[in-house]
């Protein structure tokens, strides 16, 4: 039998080391990153069984899932048009159009679930109003032309930025926006023709393009956030995108200025301006803090569109348990 004072100073010594074993283990875990971080720094690309930084992966998590909610999201302000189409041709492209975004979704949710998240969990916070989704889904659309500019402007915003994914240090998400990207090109097109025809229509249809670009261009203005500095923005240390905000402005701005304005389309920004010596577009200063407010979930339409979310999500809650329930009974039978 051991002796009291001998008990304590084997337990102490004991202590002692699993603490040395402790710092040893955090010190081996800040190496570890550290090279995981000089790794997607330099190009590397992360595979979803690889080991990665808990940093990394909530990063990962949050920009994903937010990616998810946008294009789960994206559908609703397209979809009230469905049935107030022009002609059938227009019907079944922005029924095609809006497939396609709810197909982006559940790719993006499946990445997610991938790095520890299920697909249910991102849905319930959605809809109980935590999840986040893109500036441009928390407002109404008032006629037909909007779904020509979403679909042209707010579709080449998201473009600009999803070309820049590809090349993400996160391998999967990267190989996803090869077929997003090119999915999200065609509705840019779709999105084009359908503003070009009304702007060679009649003064009617010219006014609504025009007014709906009025009340759209502050908010693509905004769509990719603000001035970030690279060295203060997470997500790009990490790689998990490639570009800063401003970057991605420039290169919306680049491209789509020239074609609005060879359409006969007037930007509602008497400050626009390209400055040849620095290279650069000038343009009045956003409304950054509508934007901080829509980012809390506090936009024009975002209540209607999480209820409306939350709906359909409780009224499908059957055809989930049903599926459920055949899964357990096929393995039932199956093990039986």
């Amino acid at each position: 039998m051991y002796k009291l004072g001998e008990y304590w100073n084997m337990l102490l010594g004991t202590l002692q080391s699993e603490t040395r074993f402790s710092m040893l283990l955090q010190e081996n875990e800040a190496e570890r990153t550290e090279r995981f971080f000089d790794y997607v720094k330099n190009g590397g690309k992360v595979e979803a069984t690889d080991w990665m930084p808990d940093a990394y992966r909530q990063s990962l998590i949050r920009f994903i899932e937010m990616h998810a909610n946008s294009e789960l999201m994206g559908v609703l302000p397209e979809r009230d048009w469905i049935m107030r189409a022009p002609t059938i041709q227009r019907k079944l492209a922005l029924t095609a159009k809006i497939q396609d975004e709810a197909g982006h979704a559940e790719l993006l949710y499946r990445l997610v679930e991938d790095l520890g998240k299920p697909r249910s969990a991102c849905i319930e916070d959605l809809i109980a109003g935590k999840g986040k989704f893109h500036n441009a889904f928390h407002y109404r659309t008032k006629s037909w032309a909007d779904t020509g500019i979403i679909a042209w402007l707010v579709d080449a915003a998201a473009i600009v930025s999803q070309h820049a994914l590809r090349d993400s240090s996160y391998a999967p998400y990267a190989r996803t926006m090869q077929k997003i990207c090119w999915e999200e090109s065609f509705h840019m097109m779709y999105g084009r023709d359908a503003v070009i025809t009304m702007m060679n229509g009649t003064a009617r249809q010219r006014e609504m393009a025009q007014e709906a670009l009025n009340r759209w261009w502050p908010v693509l203005m905004v769509f990719h956030g603000p001035n970030t500095p690279a060295e203060k923005d997470r997500d790009l240390q990490w790689r998990i995108k490639s570009k800063t905000n401003e970057e991605l402005r420039q290169e919306f701005l680049d491209t789509q200025v020239p074609r609005l304005r060879e359409i006969g389309l007037v930007i509602p920004d008497p400050e626009l301006r390209y400055d040849a010596e620095k290279g650069r577009w000038v343009y009045s200063e956003p409304n950054w803090d509508e934007l901080r407010a829509v980012v809390r979930n506090q936009g024009p339409a975002t209540a209607e569109r999480v209820g409306f979310r939350r709906m359909t999500y409780e009224e499908g809650q059957w055809v989930r348990d049903l599926m459920l329930y055949r899964r357990s009974a096929s393995r039932s039978v199956s093990t039986a």
